[in-house]
C-alpha cells in the first residue's frame, strides 16, 4: 500500500528563525509547499536572500516550493513612540496624531501612518489597537488631532495596527510602498503576489498591471482583511487566482463571533468560483513558545480543511517561533489526519464553469470518470499548470502528478490542492513515446505500482501551452502501459 499524501498545501513564512539554511531545509523535507516573503518585516536585502535561499535550497533537494510575496498594504499603524512602548489605563485619555510631521510619540500621543485618519471617523467610533488588544473610543476630532479615551487598557509599543470596528475607512487598496514591493517581487521571481486589505476588484486589476508592467507573471492573491472586501467578496475572489482568508485584521474589523462563518463563506465562495483557498493566521500560535499545538489548536486547522481549504498558512509560528520544523511536522500531520476523514460527498463534485477551453473541459471529464471507476492516479502532462489547477477543482483521493519543462508553471502549481509537480522533459514530439516516458518515470520514483489504474491527460502536440486536449485511462505494466480500450478491466 503507496503511503498518503498530504493534499492541503502548507504555506510557511519567512523570518529569522529560518534564516539557518540547514533550518529550512528541514521545514522543506518537513512539509512546507509555499513560503511567504511578508514585506512588512525585514530590510530588501533580506527579503532578497530569502528568495535567493528557497531558489537554492528546494533545488538542491529537488522540490517544487513555490514563493508567495505578501505585500505590506495600507495598514494603519502608529507612528514610533520616543521610548518604543507605553502603559495605557482604563480612563486614560489619548491623542491619535495625524498631522503631516508627528513627534515622537509618548505618554499622552503618538503619530499615525495614514493621515486621512482625522477624516474618517466620528465621536462614538471604537478604534482597536495591536490586533484589538488596546480600544480607544473617539471623543473629539480636532483638526489632524483624535482625541481618545482609552477603554481596554493594556501596553502598546512603536509602528502597531490601528482598526476601526465596523470598517469603513477610505484608504486606498495599494500602498505608495507596494508599487515599490511589486518591483522587488518580480526580482526575486515571485510565484504569487498577495495584495493586503484590497477594497474591491479595482484594486486587484491594479496591482497585476503594475505586476505585468515589471515583468512578473506572478499570480494574485487577494487577504480578506476588511469589512469593505466583505461587502464586495465575489468580485474580488473573481478578480485573484486565491483569495486568503487574514483572520487577524478581518476579526478586528467584524468581531470575533462573526469570524467563524466568514471563514466558511470565504472558503465556500472562492471554491464555487475555482479560485485556490487559503486559511491564515494564528493557526497554530502557541507553537510560537511551544514544542505542540493546543488541542483547539488541531481542530482548527483540521476544520479548515474540511472546510475546503486548498491550503493552510503559518505566521509567526516558523517566521519568530522556537519551533519552526516541529510546527510545520505538526500542521502536516493534523492535515493528513482531517483528510483520512473526510467524506466524499461533503468533497466537490464538478468544475462551476461554462467551458470556454478543451483544457477545462477535459478536467471535468477526467474527474468525472475518476469518480466512477477507480483511479489509483492521474498523471498530467501540462505546459503552464493549466490543466492540473482545473484538476485540482474537484476534490478527489486520487493524487494529481503534474508533469511540466516549465519551472514557473512547476512552482505556481506547488500551492494547488492534491497536485505534486514534477519535473519532465521528454526527449520525443510523438506523443505515445512521451506517456511511455512519463510512466516510467512516475514508476521509478514509486509512486505508483505495475497493474495501477492511471488516467493520462495530455495534448496531442507535445510543447504547446493550453494544448491539453485528451485523456487516457490505461494500466500499468512491466513494459510501460496497457491501453484501456483494449485490455483494462473497469471492474
Amino acid at each position: 500500500m503507496t503511503q498518503q499524501l498530504r493534499q492541503t498545501k502548507i504555506i510557511a513564512t519567512l523570518g529569522p528563525s529560518t534564516d539557518d539554511p540547514d533550518v529550512l531545509r528541514r521545514m522543506f523535507v518537513a512539509g512546507v509547499d509555499v513560503v511567504r516573503i511578508n514585506m512588512s518585516h525585514g530590510s530588501p536585502d533580506d527579503q532578497m536572500n530569502r528568495a535567493k535561499t528557497v531558489r537554492e535550497i528546494s533545488a538542491d533537494i529537488g522540490k517544487e516550493v513555490a514563493i508567495l510575496v505578501d505585500l505590506q498594504g495600507p495598514k494603519i499603524r502608529l507612528e514610533t513612540f520616543h521610548n518604543d512602548r507605553i502603559h495605557l489605563d482604563h480612563g486614560d485619555p489619548f491623542i491619535l496624531d495625524a498631522s503631516p510631521d508627528p513627534a515622537l510619540g509618548d505618554q499622552q500621543r503618538c503619530g499615525v501612518t495614514y493621515k486621512g485618519l482625522a477624516r474618517d471617523v466620528k465621536p462614538g467610533n471604537l478604534l482597536l489597537l495591536d490586533d484589538g488588544m488596546v480600544t480607544m473610543t473617539v471623543k473629539e476630532i480636532a483638526g489632524d488631532m483624535i482625541h481618545c479615551i482609552t477603554e481596554n487598557g493594556g501596553e502598546l509599543s512603536s509602528r502597531k495596527g490601528i482598526n476601526l470596528k465596523g470598517g469603513g475607512l477610505s484608504i486606498p487598496g495599494l500602498a505608495e510602498r507596494d508599487r515599490a514591493d511589486i518591483r522587488r517581487a518580480a526580482e526575486m521571481d515571485a510565484d504569487y503576489v498577495a495584495v493586503s486589505f484590497p477594497r474591491n476588484a479595482d484594486d486587484m486589476r491594479k496591482a497585476r498591471v503594475l505586476l505585468r508592467e515589471a515583468g512578473s507573471q506572478a499570480r494574485l492573491v487577494s487577504k480578506i482583511e476588511r469589512t469593505e472586501a466583505i461587502e464586495n467578496l465575489e468580485e474580488i475572489i473573481e478578480a485573484s487566482h486565491a483569495a486568503l482568508v487574514a483572520r487577524g485584521d478581518l476579526g478586528v474589523e467584524i468581531g470575533d463571533a462573526e469570524l467563524p462563518f466568514l471563514q466558511k463563506e470565504i472558503i465556500r465562495k472562492s471554491l464555487h468560483q475555482n479560485r485556490v483557498a487559503i486559511t491564515a493566521t494564528q493557526m497554530m500560535q502557541s507553537m510560537v513558545d511551544n514544542p505542540i499545538p493546543t488541542r483547539a489548536e488541531v481542530l482548527d486547522v483540521a476544520n479548515a480543511v474540511i472546510d475546503g481549504s486548498d491550503a493552510v498558512m503559518l505566521s509567526a509560528e516558523t517566521a519568530v517561533g522556537q519551533h519552526p520544523v516541529e510546527v510545520v511536522q505538526a500542521m502536516d500531520r493534523v492535515c493528513l489526519g482531517a483528510e483520512r476523514h473526510l467524506e466524499a460527498k461533503k468533497q466537490n463534485q464538478k468544475l462551476n464553469v461554462r467551458f470556454h477551453r478543451i483544457d477545462q473541459a477535459i478536467a471535468s471529464a477526467a474527474m468525472f470518470l475518476v469518480k466512477h471507476v477507480r483511479v489509483d492516479a492521474i498523471v498530467a502532462l501540462t505546459e503552464s499548470g493549466s490543466t492540473a489547477q482545473w484538476l485540482s477543482r474537484v476534490r478527489t483521493s486520487a493524487p494529481i502528478y503534474a508533469l511540466s519543462p516549465q519551472a514557473s508553471s512547476r512552482r505556481r502549481m506547488a500551492l494547488y490542492r492534491g497536485v505534486y509537480p514534477m519535473a519532465f522533459m521528454s526527449s520525443t514530439k510523438k506523443t505515445e513515446k512521451a506517456l511511455q516516458q512519463a510512466i516510467a518515470m512516475v514508476l521509478d520514483r514509486g509512486l505508483i505500482r505495475v497493474g495501477d489504474r492511471v488516467l493520462l491527460t495530455m495534448g496531442d502536440r507535445l510543447g504547446n501551452q493550453g494544448g491539453t486536449n485528451s485523456m487516457r485511462l490505461i494500466q500499468v505494466s512491466e513494459e510501460g502501459f496497457a491501453d484501456s480500450q483494449t485490455e483494462l478491466d473497469l471492474h
